[in-house]
């Protein structure tokens, strides 16, 4: 077991597939609520900027990313715009993607859902150079998170970059205390993400951790995975 999401007081009810959608438009409203509160809690991103900038190193400018629960839409979007990369952001929480836009004016952001994305779904956002997902899987159950790197392998074209990252533990949708609302995590532990990903055909070429004690007292020690992959085919 890793530190981090195993501390917390977890709701150990399982969601059940008809629940699910309903959890997530809970999820969506809770972060509608926490606003600017999540960069205040998690003001240190030293793995999230290296990560991003492991993917501006490897691609051309003018390049597309889709930045996959892009939140605020800092640093990520920022920095990929910084960067002169052509970026979209997605979340389906409508309050962040309000604030990304008016932090990343020189992005594109779209409220939509993970679960939607792509050639087959609703929403056709075309093909991406590469895709970056940080913190946002963990806000998945495990059921759906095969089919979102599926997805994610489908958005990007050939030889594509993907960069992503989880909090080390060993729990499935279990619903904690965040910020003063409760939302719903999942994790893996590092053995078990890297098969997850290699199993949705990617290669991993990079792997990193760090160990993290948010500024919030309600938040636990976490220990943030950051994997830098290609995709194979």
């Amino acid at each position: 077991m890793s530190r981090g999401f195993v501390e917390a007081d977890y709701e150990s009810d399982e969601a059940g597939p008809e629940s699910i959608r309903l959890d997530r438009v809970g999820q969506a409203e809770a972060f509608d609520a926490i606003g600017d509160r999540y960069d205040e809690a998690f003001p240190y991103k030293k793995g999230q900027l290296a990560a991003a900038e492991w993917v501006i190193g490897s691609l051309p400018a003018g390049s597309r990313v889709l930045d996959l629960g892009c939140g605020t839409g800092l640093p990520t979007a920022r920095q990929l715009v910084e960067a002169r990369c052509e970026v979209v952001g997605v979340d389906l929480s409508r309050g962040m993607v309000a604030l990304a836009r008016e932090y990343v004016p020189g992005a594109t952001f779209h409220r939509l859902d993970i679960a939607d994305l792509g050639p087959d779904g609703p929403h056709d956002l075309g093909r991406f150079d590469a895709v970056v997902a940080f913190f946002s899987l963990l806000m998945l159950p495990r059921a759906e998170i095969p089919g979102v790197l599926r997805t994610v392998h489908g958005l990007l074209v050939p030889g594509g970059l993907f960069s992503l990252s989880m909090v080390e533990a060993d729990v499935d949708y279990f619903k904690i205390p965040f910020l003063g609302n409760a939302i719903r995590v999942t994790g893996y532990l590092r053995e078990d993400l890297r098969k997850v990903i290699e199993e949705a055909d990617f290669e991993v070429v990079e792997e990193s951790s760090y160990t993290y004690a948010p500024e919030i007292s309600d938040v636990p020690p976490e220990e943030q995975l950051f994997l830098n992959c290609t995709r194979r085919g």
